[in-house]
This record gives structure tokens, C-alpha cells and sequence, in this order.
């Protein structure tokens, strides 16, 4: 795509044209892949989005190599680390880089490229090798291939007795454990559920005849479970029975979070339409995450029609199905997939809610997806859903976060005693406090104005520690001020007035904001052509601490660190108007 992209750059194209292909490519490919219509709104958001991005990216990047080439030898094939960095910096695949160069008459360093590629590869893998569990993989499928996979009982249990299998202790296949020990706990069978599918894995206990360990996480690897924790009494053993108890409260929780999730995503498919799709999430005791395809942030009447939609359907208290089925079949009665997901020859099918337009074999089902993960027997079980607010996640993807349970009931009274605390502040009722928070606001608005003006009057009238009247500097009257009680916000309109009352000429202002320097410089539009104010402030944020600033040739502004500098800062400007 965004090769494509640079050609229609090439040939004229000033605004982005890829989403206004997507129509026909819906014509002609949209009976293959029907996800393509229904989709289609998001698909030309997205490009819209990425093609508006790669504008600039495109931008940057060719005067990058410009840059490059301006300093090679002519003919002079482009060095494979600086081709790699335009690959990897602004996303230009190597073959765009070359089409570039080759309208030039130029090529690249292939060698070095890979050899570039290859050692961020190596750095990679190093990382990766030393990723906790990553690092043991190995061990885990040898216990896979040997003792057998791990049976998982906890969608109808929270206890359960099964047989220690193999014990793992610092990535080495152990016999046994003694109390204090860190260990991983492998048995035939488990209630446990290991962390997938955005839920975490369950805690709890593992009980044999001679000791006993607590379960802080469990994870599967290969089909294996791992039931990571510490014993905590006697001597766990290989080949011994356990009894195995996860924790009930928490379970409880991680439940009711995930079957809100899913009533979740439903709610914003109503609210947002049907691009929304699932791109990650994360279901805990005490909170749930939901990411999803949405370009833009969720306005506060959107968030309120989710909330309240997820809590219509708790307060249906409808009993969750799960039904055992074909993915196809799944499909066919309009189950949600996570896209790009393998999913086997059976999935679970998870439905909650009552719609009168749903669907299903009967078209009243709310909320049907394929899910792993563990729920709630009744939709009331999750007792009440506050939604948090969103945030972006990543380019065209959004995150909302949300409480259910004790957790949500927790959060409303505190928010509750927050909402009476500042009553008391501000002696309102707490159905008042809209109406008086406002009027505060307005009356320090206008006070702040009023202080600004004051601080400008006695800026004009000679509160400075030099001179306010201009001087000559080869020809151009040139003002300079250095003040005080004054902020870098207030500098701009006090340009416009020094300009207005010299006519013609320069105006420098610096002030100390916190122990810092602010700057803004002016320029009359009749010397704009022979001076610039941004030319003007980086001479002056040179000797102030600082770097750059910038603005038009008429009004620029700037800062540093450093107050002190203000009268060499004023030479400066003086050294350069004078040429």
C-alpha cells in the first residue's frame, strides 16, 4: 500500500486517494470475503488515517535521503545502515528505497542492509532467550511428548483431584519440592484455568499426603498446565495424588469480568456499528480491558449508551449457554471470532442476553462469541457494570477499561464521598455542583484576563529592567525588555502593542517564568523581507539554556532554562540585526 502510495504522490496526487478505492475492491471481492463489506466503513477510515500518516512519513524520509546521497560520492551506492534506518525509523520497505534511488541512478548496499537486519534479529532472539518462561519452552514440550497433555476440568469444577506429574524448579525437571520452594506444577488433570484468551490464570491450592503449595499463576505451555507457586508446607512428590481447589472468590470475579466484556463488545457494535471488532483484552479479578477497531474517541453520551446497555442486559439476569460446535456452525448463527484467530475442529460458543432483533436460530440472542474462557451461570451474577472511559490504543484501535461486582460497587462510593467532600468545599448541594463549578470557572477566567492586562499595563509602562524605548540598530529601531511578574503566555499580546506603538521595527521580550526564560520576538510587516523574528528568538535562546523556537517571520517565541543569560541574549539579537 504504501508503495502505491509514493507513486500516487508521484504523479500528483495531493490528498490521500486509497480509501476511495475501497467501493470496487468491495465489488469485486466482497462475495469471497464478506467480512470486506461489512467492514467496509472501517477499512477506508483506516487507510484515510494511514495514508494522511504516510504523507508526512513519506516526507521525512526522502529528505532523509536526499541528505544521505548529498554526501556520497556521485554513483555511489547508499550505505545498507542508512536504507535500514528508513526502514526501520519511518517504515520505508527496503524495495520503495530502492525504487527511489533507481530514478536517480542509484543503488543500495544490500549486504549491509541484511547485515543490519541480521544484528537487530540477534538482539531480538537475545532478548526473547531470556523471557522467563520463553526460556524453558524446551522442558515444557518434553513433559508434553512424555507425561501427556493436561485435561482441564474447570469449566464444571473449582476442585479436583488428579496425580503430580512432573515438577519444574528453575527450569529443571525436578522429583520433588520442599516447603520454600519455587515450583512449577504439572498434574493430568486441573480445574485451573491458565492464562489465554485476555483472562488471567487462576490461583488457589494444591493439597497432597505430605505438603502442600500455593498456586499464584497458571499458565500453559504445549498443552501442559503450569501451576506456578511456592510450597508452603512439607514435601510435594511426583506421582502423588492432589487435590487441587482454585480460589472461588477470584474466580468469581475474573467470571463475572469476562462476561462483561462480552456483553461490552455487543454494547459498542450497537453504539459504534458493526467495524467494531475485538483486538485484545484482558479479564482480572479486579478490572477488565477491552480493545477494539474504532478510529476515534468515544464521546461521553457513548459511553453512557454502553454503560447502561451492558447493565440492561446484567439486569436481565438470562442464563449464559455454552454449546459445543463447529466453527462454521458458530459462524452461521452470527458468533464473534477474534480476527487472525486458529480455532480447531469444535469451539465453545458462549450466549448471553435477550434482543428483540439478535441473533441465533431464534434472532433474540444478544450476545454470541467463541470463547475458552470461564462465565457466569446468569448475566446478574456480574451484579453492576461501571464503565471508566477510553483512551487510544494504537492507530484505528481504542481501550476501554471497566469495574464489575464489589470492585464497580467499591469505586460508585468512593466516587460517591468525593462528590459530598466537595459539596462541603463548596457549601452546594451535590445536585448544585454543575452550576457552581462553572461559575467558578467563568469568574477565574475573568480574573486571570484582568491579571493579564495589568501585567501587560505595567509591562508598557515601564516595569522592565531595560530600556522601553527602541534603539537604532543599522537602521531598524529595535526595542528590548527584560520583565518580571510576567508569563511567557502574556509576551505575544505585548508584541502586537510595542509593535503598534514603534511603527516600524524589532521587538525582543524576555521574562522569568518559574526560573525560566520566556521569549518572544516581533517584526513590522514592512521589515519581514529583511528580518525574521524566529532568526531573532533562537539567537536569544542560545544564550538562555535553551534550543530552537520558532513561529512566523513576524512573531516568534521561545524558552531556556537559564534567566541569567537575558543581557547576552539581547547582544545577540543586537549583533544580528546589526549584520
Amino acid at each position: 500500500m504504501r508503495r502505491a502510495m509514493r507513486h500516487a504522490h508521484l504523479v500528483g496526487a495531493k490528498d490521500p486517494v486509497m480509501h476511495r478505492l475501497v467501493p470496487e475492491l468491495v465489488r469485486q471481492m466482497g462475495q469471497a470475503y464478506p467480512e470486506l463489506g461489512r467492514a467496509q466503513v472501517l477499512i477506508e477510515e483506516t487507510l484515510l488515517t494511514e495514508e494522511t500518516r504516510f504523507q508526512a512519513t513519506l516526507d521525512r524520509g526522502l529528505r532523509l535521503l536526499d541528505e544521505e546521497l548529498a554526501g556520497l560520492p556521485d554513483g555511489a551506492a547508499l550505505p545498507g545502515e542508512t536504507a535500514f534506518k528508513l526502514y526501520d525509523t519511518y517504515g520505508f520497505p527496503l524495495d520503495l528505497t530502492q525504487d527511489a534511488l533507481r530514478e536517480k541512478g542509484r543503488s543500495v548496499d544490500t549486504d549491509g542492509f541484511d547485515a543490519a537486519m541480521a544484528e537487530q534479529k540477534a538482539k531480538a532472539r537475545a532478548a526473547w532467550a531470556g523471557s522467563g518462561e520463553a526460556a524453558d519452552a524446551r522442558v515444557w514440550y518434553e513433559i508434553a511428548e512424555e507425561k501427556g497433555t493436561t485435561e482441564f476440568l474447570g469449566y464444571d469444577t473449582e476442585k479436583a483431584e488428579g496425580q503430580v506429574r512432573a515438577l519444574v524448579q528453575d527450569g529443571t525437571v525436578v522429583t520433588s519440592a520442599a516447603t520454600g520452594t519455587q515450583v512449577q506444577i504439572v498434574v493430568n488433570q486441573t480445574p485451573f484455568y491458565a492464562e489465554s484468551g485476555g483472562q488471567v490464570g487462576d490461583t488457589g491450592y494444591i493439597r497432597t499426603e505430605s505438603g502442600e503449595a500455593k498456586v499464584t499463576d497458571t499458565r500453559k505451555v504445549a498443552g501442559v498446565f503450569l501451576h506456578v507457586g511456592e510450597v508452603v508446607k512439607g514435601r510435594i512428590e511426583v506421582g502423588q495424588g492432589a487435590e487441587l481447589v482454585v480460589d472461588h472468590l477470584r474466580r468469581g470475579a475474573i467470571r463475572a469480568n469476562h462476561s462483561a466484556t462480552h456483553l461490552l463488545n455487543e454494547a459498542l457494535r450497537q453504539e459504534l456499528g458493526e467495524h467494531v471488532a475485538q483486538r485484545g483484552s484482558l479479564n482480572a479479578p479486579d478490572r477488565l480491558r477491552f480493545d477494539f477497531s474504532h478510529n476515534k474517541a468515544l464521546t461521553a453520551q457513548q459511553l453512557e449508551n454502553v454503560a447502561m446497555e451492558v447493565n440492561a442486559y446484567i439486569r436481565q439476569n438470562t442464563a449464559v449457554e455454552t454449546r459445543v460446535m463447529t466453527p462454521d456452525d458458530a459462524r452461521a448463527m452470527g458468533a464473534q471470532a477474534l480476527f487472525g484467530e486458529k480455532y480447531g475442529d469444535e469451539v465453545r460458543v458462549v450466549s448471553m442476553g435477550v434482543a428483540p432483533t439478535g441473533k441465533g436460530a431464534n434472532r433474540e440472542t444478544y450476545s454470541i462469541e467463541l470463547c475458552g474462557g470461564t462465565h457466569v451461570k446468569r448475566t446478574g451474577d456480574i451484579g453492576v457494570f461501571v464503565l471508566l472511559g477510553d483512551s487510544a490504543s494504537s492507530a484505528g484501535v481504542r481501550r476501554v477499561e471497566a469495574l464489575t461486582g464489589k470492585e464497580a460497587f467499591a469505586y460508585l462510593e468512593r466516587e460517591a464521598a468525593r462528590v459530598a467532600q466537595i459539596a462541603g468545599v463548596l457549601k452546594a448541594q451535590p445536585s448544585d455542583l454543575v452550576g457552581r463549578v462553572t461559575a467558578l470557572l467563568d469568574e477565574k477566567k475573568a480574573l486571570e484576563a484582568e491579571v493579564s492586562q495589568l501585567r501587560r499595563e505595567l509591562a508598557m509602562s515601564g516595569g522592565a529592567k531595560a530600556a522601553a524605548k527602541p534603539k537604532e540598530i543599522a537602521g531598524v529601531p529595535f526595542l528590548a525588555q527584560v520583565l518580571s511578574g510576567v508569563s511567557g503566555k502574556d509576551l505575544p499580546p505585548l508584541i502586537d502593542e510595542h509593535k503598534a506603538a514603534i511603527g516600524s521595527g524589532a521587538v525582543l521580550l524576555i521574562a522569568e517564568v518559574d526560573g525560566k526564560a520566556a521569549v518572544a520576538a516581533g517584526v513590522t510587516g514592512d521589515l519581514t523581507d529583511k528580518l525574521s523574528a524566529v532568526d531573532m528568538v533562537r539567537a536569544a535562546v542560545a544564550e538562555l539554556g535553551g534550543k530552537g523556537g520558532g513561529g512566523r517571520p513576524d512573531m516568534a517565541q521561545g524558552g531556556g532554562s537559564d534567566p541569567a543569560g537575558a543581557d547576552a541574549a539581547i547582544a545577540a539579537v543586537e549583533t544580528l540585526i546589526g549584520g
